[in-house]
């Protein structure tokens, strides 16, 4: 069976619907995806807006790329003081 990839709009959407009382089995049917995957997606999208999520997404990407910067200027720091120890 081939794997359905969601955005993360669709996700949201899929959240307040069930909040609204929609019953599980309806929204999972209307998505095409398992109960399982609807209650995973509650947990970590529930009281969210689609706005609030993109700002989430962007701010891990930040997070990712100043982690990157961090582990190359330790790596280039460590470099150095190699170089400086065999001078001494």
């Amino acid at each position: 069976m081939k794997k359905k990839v969601h955005k993360e709009v669709e996700m949201v959407k899929a959240v307040k619907e069930l909040e609204s009382g929609i019953s599980a089995d309806i929204v999972s049917r209307n998505y095409g995806i398992s109960r399982a995957s609807l209650y995973n997606w509650k947990s970590k999208y529930s009281g969210m807006d689609v706005s609030q999520v993109e700002q989430l997404r962007s701010l891990q990407e930040e997070n990712r790329r100043l982690k990157q910067m961090y582990a190359d200027l330790a790596l280039d720091n460590k470099i150095l003081r190699e170089v400086i120890e065999k001078k001494l």
